[in-house]
């Protein structure tokens, strides 16, 4: 019987230095529509008051917090304590996937090993993840995607310092790119893929966009959706098969339209 997605034993491994405890609970509701996290685990100097926002997250969604003092200054002894940590689950050989949550680049090794044997790596992190850990995870998947767009508009109206949190958020929030820049992308997982007529699954486009670039994600584009990503860029036509199953293609362009 194959595996699902919902049935894969997951390790949560945190680096709390790297991490903002406002996206735990949005990371961790991802998470479960990834497979079930089994192993939770944060990593940080718990004992200055720098971490201190990860108290209630760490209580209200069941982390086991590992504290790890920072005894000499430019060591991080918590990332350490990460990759032992990760190393040995992995050998133990009861999980079928970690999710790593960091924006440092620190762990692109850890996510290339643990790949190496055969395991699904999930990587968590800001928009400034260096591109080398990105790449190195199975997927990549940017908190700022997971929260709700502010709503700014009514605390613009307010003057003085009262007008600062509504920069602040809107700056975390998902800077939306338009659609259109997905374009590229998406036709470049198309490659190969068409029919006879230039259709293609849209399953399939996005399985190969996940192997092409691992942080790809429509909601980075404003879209919840593949498909309504797809549409929504206006470069492609889209159908329904006969067993119901979504088709793309390339519109053709002006010149080529006229000439038919």
């Amino acid at each position: 019987m194959a595996q699902t997605d919902e049935s894969r034993s997951l390790a949560v491994l945190i680096d709390a230095d790297n991490t903002s405890a406002r996206y735990a609970t949005a990371i961790f509701d991802e998470i479960a529509s990834l497979g079930e996290a089994n192993v939770r685990r944060i990593y940080g100097d718990f004992s200055v008051g720098r971490l201190g926002g990860w108290d209630k997250a760490v209580q209200s969604l069941a982390i086991l917090q590992h504290q790890q003092r920072s005894n000499t200054t430019g060591k991080n002894a918590a990332d350490i304590a990460l990759v032992i940590d990760a190393m040995d689950l992995m050998y133990k050989g009861r999980l079928d996937g970690f999710c790593l949550v960091s924006s440092d680049s620190d762990f692109t090794r850890l996510a290339q090993r643990l790949r190496e044997d055969g395991l699904v790596v999930y990587g968590f992190g800001e928009r400034k993840t260096p591109e080398a850990f990105r790449n190195a995870c199975s997927r990549f998947i940017y908190v700022e995607n997971l929260v709700d767009q502010p709503a700014a508009a009514p605390l613009a109206k307010t003057a003085g310092k009262a007008a600062a949190p509504a920069d602040e958020a809107k700056s975390e929030g998902a800077r939306k790119e338009p659609a259109s820049k997905a374009v590229p992308m998406l036709q470049k997982a198309m490659a190969g893929l068409e029919d006879e007529e230039g259709w293609v699954a849209l399953g399939g486009v996005g399985s190969r966009l996940g192997n092409i670039a691992p942080d790809f994600d429509p909601r980075s584009f404003g879209h919840a959706k593949l498909s309504t990503l797809v549409e929504k860029s206006g470069a492609f036509e889209l159908k329904r098969s006969a067993d119901r199953q979504m088709l793309i293609r390339v519109k053709p362009s002006p010149r080529r339209a006229r000439a038919k």
